[in-house]
């Protein structure tokens, strides 16, 4: 069964924080794949950060600026549910 992501959060070190719909939280590091191919164009902070988001149900860059799922980068889902670190929630503070 492939789990869908639902929520991205990415970071200033080019980490970004994936949560799946079954409630896992994964650390997916993307610092090895910056200049490579199309990942050039996000290896800006800028650029990394503010095109972030989810499309095609899983973790991706806006690069053509209007959601479009043919003009973006994305991530197979299962690559980082299989392969990203589990983490806490990052948001979740306790009291």
């Amino acid at each position: 069964m492939m789990n869908n992501v639902i929520q991205v959060l990415p970071q200033k070190d080019f980490t970004v924080y994936v949560y799946f719909d079954d409630g896992k939280i994964k650390l997916y590091d993307v610092k090895p794949l910056l200049g490579r191919g199309v990942f050039h164009s996000i290896s800006d902070i800028d650029s990394f950060i503010n095109k972030c988001t989810v499309i095609n149900n899983t973790l991706a860059w806006d690069i053509g600026g209007n959601l479009d799922p043919y003009k973006c980068i994305d991530i197979d889902p299962v690559q980082i549910y299989e392969t990203a670190k589990d983490v806490k929630d990052p948001l979740y503070q306790s009291a």
